[in-house]
C-alpha cells in the first residue's frame, strides 16, 4: 500500500498579514482585524506582534485591547482576503488537484501523486513556501506528513514560516509528548474527561484500554485511540466546505435564570462570530439548540434578511430565540449557537463586511 504524502498549508496571521503588506505603516506594530473595542465585536485575526501580548482570534475586541493598549484595530475587507486566497489557490494547483481548503487561508494537499512527478513531499511544501512569498509578500507555515493529523499538527509545531516534516518512521516520536487537546475531535468536554482518567498526553492514552475509551467516550474512543496511534484514515476532500459554524456548552448545574442563559448565548455567539469570520463566509441563519434538564432537546431557528459575522446581532437573534422556547420556566442542561447558510466564495468575493453591525 503506498504511503500518502499530505501537506498542510497555514498562512501564518492571514488576515493581519494582507493589512500590514498592504498598510506599511502597519508593519512591525501589533494589529487586530476586527471591529472596535467599544463594540461588542471579535478579533477575526491578530498580527503575531498582538499575539505576544496574549491577543487571540475570536477574543472579545475589548478584551484584546485590555490587554494591549496599543493595537491597532482594522476593520476587514474580506473582499481583499477572499482575493488572496483565490491567488493562493492557484498556486496550489500548480502542484495538485487535490485540495481541502479548510479556511481562506489554510488548507490540505494530497501530494502523493502530484502534477511536478515530484517524490518527496518536503520539496513541495518548501517550493510552495518560497512561491508564497515572492508572489504574494506573505509568509505561510507547512506541515508535511503521512495523513492529514500529523500535518495538520507539524504545520503548527514553529509557527510563523515553518516547516515541519515528519516521515513514517518518526510519528511516534513526534505523536507521543503531545497534549492529547492537540488530537483532532478533542474539544473541552473530551479534553476534561480524559484528564479526569489521568491522561494527559498521547502517550499516556495509548495505553488506555479501548474498552475504557468506547465507554467513556462512546464510538469517538476507539477512532480517538486510532488518532493516537497515528492511524488517521480521513482522506482529503477536494469539495469539502464547511456548511455551518457552531458552539454549545453543557452546564454542570441546570441553569434556570433567563439573564444567566442571555450571558452564555453572549459567550456562544462570540466564539460563533470568530470562527465565521475566520473562514470568510458570513451567513444566513442562526440556530439556538436548548436542552432540558429531562434531556429533551429542540433546535430553533431564524433567517436574516442579510449576512452576518457579528457577534451583537447573532446573540441578539438567538436570546430571541431563546424567548420562544419553555426555556425561561424550565431548567437548562445546555445551550448551542450555531450559524448556517454560509456565503459561497463567490458571494463573499462581493462582500465589504463590517464586523460590529
Amino acid at each position: 500500500m503506498t504511503t500518502r504524502k499530505i501537506i498542510h498549508v497555514d498562512m501564518d496571521a492571514f488576515y493581519a498579514s494582507v493589512e500590514q503588506r498592504d498598510r506599511p505603516e502597519l508593519r512591525g506594530r501589533p494589529v487586530v482585524v476586527g471591529g472596535p473595542p467599544t463594540s461588542r465585536s471579535v478579533v477575526a485575526a491578530a498580527s503575531y506582534e498582538a499575539r505576544r501580548y496574549g491577543v487571540r482570534s475570536a477574543m472579545s475586541s475589548a478584551e484584546a485591547k485590555r490587554r494591549c493598549p496599543e493595537l491597532v484595530f482594522v476593520r476587514p475587507d474580506f473582499s481583499r482576503y477572499v482575493a488572496v486566497s483565490g491567488q493562493l489557490r492557484e498556486i496550489f494547483r500548480s502542484v495538485t488537484e487535490l485540495i481541502e481548503p479548510l479556511a481562506l487561508d489554510e488548507a490540505y494537499l494530497d501530494v502523493t501523486h502530484n502534477k511536478l512527478a515530484e517524490p518527496l513531499a518536503g520539496k513541495i511544501a518548501r517550493d510552495l513556501k518560497l512561491r508564497i512569498k515572492k508572489e504574494l509578500h506573505l509568509t505561510a507555515s507547512a506541515g508535511v506528513g503521512p495523513n492529514k493529523l500529523v500535518a495538520k499538527l507539524a504545520s503548527d509545531h514553529q509557527k510563523p514560516d515553518g516547516l515541519v516534516i515528519v516521515p513514517p518512521d518518526q510519528v511516534d516520536a513526534f505523536l507521543l509528548p503531545m497534549p492529547v487537546e492537540k488530537l483532532w475531535g478533542v474539544g473541552p468536554a473530551t479534553q476534561k474527561r480524559l484528564h479526569d482518567l489521568g491522561v494527559h498526553t498521547v502517550a499516556e492514552l495509548r495505553l488506555l484500554p479501548e474498552s475504557t475509551l468506547l465507554e467513556r467516550l462512546g464510538n469517538f474512543g476507539p477512532f480517538l485511540r486510532r488518532l493516537a496511534f497515528g492511524d488517521d484514515p480521513r482522506s482529503v476532500e477536494p469539495h469539502r466546505v464547511a456548511k455551518s459554524h457552531g458552539a454549545e456548552r453543557t452546564f454542570e448545574h441546570d441553569l434556570r435564570s433567563v439573564s444567566e442563559m442571555d450571558g452564555v448565548i453572549d459567550r456562544l455567539a462570540e466564539r460563533v462570530a470568530g470562527e465565521v469570520a475566520e473562514g470568510g463566509r458570513p451567513g444566513r441563519t442562526v440556530t439556538l439548540k436548548v436542552r432540558y434538564a429531562d434531556f429533551t432537546t429542540l433546535t430553533r431557528s431564524r433567517s436574516l434578511p442579510s449576512p452576518t459575522a457579528d457577534a451583537t446581532r447573532i446573540s441578539k437573534v438567538a436570546q430571541g430565540l431563546l424567548r420562544a422556547t419553555e426555556a425561561p420556566h424550565r431548567p437548562v442542561r445546555l445551550l448551542g449557537v450555531s450559524m448556517s447558510g454560509l456565503l459561497g466564495e463567490e458571494e463573499a468575493l462581493q462582500l465589504e463586511l463590517p464586523l460590529d453591525v
